[in-house]
């Protein structure tokens, strides 16, 4: 059977699986027919094509709009608890389990790119940050805002999008150290930050602007910015559309088994998580052609 019938096949096995995601399980649920890919064809695609991110890319783009919206960057990890001897498996926190867990660590900016952490590369989770903000811009990305997390706030990243010419939102740490008075810097912490917003000069940035959120539970979170003139509605919109990523990361693993693959090469998991994000995809567009819900679409209609 030809290459892209097999990488078709694939893509269908992963969108309709309910729970099984194997090579094994891919040949076995394949109608009678002469030609069938064999359990051995999709394991030799998993180990033979390279999965990139442009590929996804490329599927993408038609449906994207590049002005305007945000683009939201964070990690997942994919568990990967009882694996011996498995590549891209490390040790990372995970927000699902709330301390640090056996896995793969997956960079995702949504909805156009994503980089799979891999020690022998020598980059950091802020070096595939930055790689896929140049990325965004090389392909003519005009966003209203870029979303992430405090773990992406380090200087370098705020001014490579600074310079770029881009609005970023980001959580701050509540020790980051800001001058709101020109008395010195202190932690946002001990600062006066109003509710409705207050500038302050960042240390070692220049000027933002801080929003003070205090959640229902009484805890306390710092969003910042560097659009001075930024509302305390814009900011509670836009904030509240990053948490899109986290639904993202918790349905790519519920519907298309990113978390399931047993294959211990590098170039097998790769592959599958490669696999998994474009088939996501599919299912994605099927649920705005519908109008019906992912797990809808999942385990009660034909997609």
């Amino acid at each position: 059977m030809k290459l892209e019938a097999v990488k078709k096949i694939t893509l269908i096995f992963l969108v309709g699986s309910p729970k099984v995601y194997t090579c094994t399980e891919a040949a076995r649920v394949q109608p009678d027919r002469d030609k069938a890919p064999s359990h051995d064809s999709l394991t030799r695609l998993l180990q033979r094509e390279e999965a990139t991110s442009e590929t996804l890319w490329k599927e993408a783009e038609p449906f994207i709009n590049k002005e305007g919206g945000i683009l939201v960057i964070d990690d997942s990890t994919l568990d990967k608890p009882y694996a011996q001897k498995m590549d891209l498996v490390g040790y990372h926190w995970s927000g699902k389990h709330h301390r640090v867990v056996k896995g793969i660590n997956l960079v995702s900016m949504v909805w156009t790119d994503y980089r799979i952490y891999d020690k022998e590369e020598g980059l950091s989770k802020n070096d595939y940050f930055m790689e896929m903000i140049e990325m965004a811009h090389k392909r003519g990305f005009k966003p209203k805002c870029v979303g992430f997390d405090s773990w992406y706030s380090s200087l370098d990243n705020l001014k490579h999008i600074r310079n770029i010419g881009w609005i970023w939102l980001t959580r701050l740490i509540s020790n980051r150290q800001v001058n709101p008075d020109n008395t010195g810097n202190r932690a946002l912490s001990e600062t006066g930050i109003d509710e409705t917003g207050t500038v302050v000069h960042l240390k070692g940035y220049g000027m933002i602007k801080v929003f003070k959120i205090v959640s229902k539970n009484g805890d306390i979170g710092y969003w910042a910015t560097n659009a001075l003139d930024m509302s305390i509605l814009e900011c509670l919109s836009l904030s509240e559309k990053t948490w899109g990523i986290e639904e993202y990361h918790h349905e790519i693993k519920q519907y298309c088994g990113i978390e399931r693959c047993q294959s211990r090469s590098r170039q097998g998991q790769m592959n599958h998580i490669g696999f998994s994000i474009r088939a996501f995809l599919r299912l994605m567009i099927r649920s705005y052609d519908t109008g019906k819900g992912l797990f809808d679409l999942k385990y009660l209609s034909f997609v």
